[in-house]
C-alpha cells in the first residue's frame, strides 16, 4: 500500500461536519463517496483519515487526510480518461475529486501527494491551528463574508479578550470548554490563544493546541466574547478553567466563524516516532474541533 497525503479545504455551511453519517451531507462521505468512483473495479474503496475531524458548519482552509491506495488503484490512474489525454498519476486523483466531490464548489483538494514514510494525518500532528473571526460594532461587515463570522452587535474590549485568551495557556484539564465524551480525555495543551483586529476591524482569535476536544474552541472564544463585552472579569475565564466543569456563564459561539487553518507536523524523521507517542497516549480517543 502507498499513503497518499491529501490538502483539502472547504466551507463547512453545506456539511453536517466532516464525518460520514448515513443518510447526511458530511465532507468524508462526499470525498469517500468519489473515491469510491474513481477506483470502481479497482478493488475496495479507499477510506479517509483526517487530522481533526471537524464539527457541523465549521470550515477549513488547511485540512489534512491520508488514503492508502494499492498497486492496482496507482495504476488505474494512469488509465486514460474519455475525452482523451489529461492529468495522470496523483494530479488526476486531486482533480478527479474535484470533479466528484468539489462539483458544488464547497470543497476542494488542492494537493495530493506521496505521503513520507510514517505518516499518519492524525496521529503524525503535533498541532492544530484554527482562526476564529467577529465583526463586532466597530468592524466593516462584509455581507460576503457573513457566513464565515461571527456578527456581535455591540463594541467589544479587543485588550479584555486578549488577556483572557493568554490566561488560559498550557497544559490543564479543559473540561469546563469541552462537550463531554465517555471515556476520552479533557487534558490538553493550548499552545497560543490571542486577538487581533485585523484591517477591516475584524476581531480574529489564533487558537492553537496539540489537539482540540469537542466544541472546545467556540467555548473558548465564547469565554472571551463574554469578558469583551464585560459580562465576564478578565481573570474569570482561567477561574471556569480550574474549576473543571461546565459552566453557564458563557455561551459556546456558532460554528460559521471557526475555522480550521493549519495543521504541523513534524520533520519526516520523526513522524513513525511521533505516531508511536500519540496512540500511546491517546489510544483510540477522536481528535475532534
Amino acid at each position: 500500500m502507498t499513503r497518499i497525503r491529501i490538502d483539502l479545504a472547504y466551507d463547512g455551511g453545506g456539511f453536517t461536519g466532516w464525518a460520514r453519517q448515513p443518510g447526511l451531507r458530511t465532507v468524508q462521505g462526499e470525498l469517500e463517496a468519489a473515491l469510491a468512483t474513481i477506483f470502481r473495479g479497482a478493488g475496495d474503496p479507499p477510506r479517509l483519515t483526517v487530522a481533526g475531524r471537524t464539527d457541523v458548519g465549521v470550515h477549513a482552509t488547511g485540512q489534512v487526510a491520508h488514503v492508502d491506495l494499492d498497486a492496482a488503484q496507482l495504476a488505474h490512474l494512469d488509465s486514460p480518461r474519455r475525452g482523451g489525454a489529461g492529468p495522470t498519476g496523483l494530479d488526476s486523483l486531486a482533480r478527479r475529486l474535484n470533479g466528484i466531490a468539489g462539483a458544488a464548489g464547497d470543497v476542494q483538494v488542492q494537493r495530493a501527494a506521496t505521503a513520507p514514510p510514517g505518516f499518519d494525518a492524525r496521529f503524525a500532528a503535533v498541532w492544530r491551528r484554527y482562526e476564529y473571526r467577529i465583526a463586532d460594532a466597530d468592524a466593516l461587515r462584509d455581507p460576503r463574508r457573513r457566513g464565515f463570522e461571527l456578527w456581535h452587535p455591540t463594541a467589544l474590549d479587543l485588550s479584555a479578550m486578549d488577556d483572557a485568551a493568554r490566561s488560559l495557556l498550557g497544559l490543564h484539564d479543559f473540561a469546563s470548554f469541552c462537550r463531554p465524551r465517555e471515556g476520552a480525555t479533557t487534558i490538553r495543551t493550548l499552545q497560543d490563544f490571542s486577538w487581533q483586529r485585523d484591517a477591516d476591524g475584524v476581531l480574529v482569535a489564533g487558537v492553537r493546541a496539540d489537539a482540540f476536544c469537542h466544541s472546545m474552541v467556540r467555548a473558548l472564544v465564547g469565554a472571551c466574547l463574554a469578558t469583551g463585552d464585560g459580562r465576564l472579569a478578565t481573570g474569570r475565564a482561567a477561574e471556569l478553567r480550574a474549576a473543571a466543569t461546565r459552566s453557564n456563564e458563557f455561551a459556546v459561539v456558532p460554528a460559521r466563524g471557526l475555522t480550521l487553518v493549519e495543521v504541523g507536523y513534524p520533520p519526516d524523521h520523526e513522524l513513525a516516532a511521533r505516531v508511536e507517542q500519540t496512540r500511546a497516549r491517546r489510544g483510540a480517543q477522536e481528535v475532534v474541533e
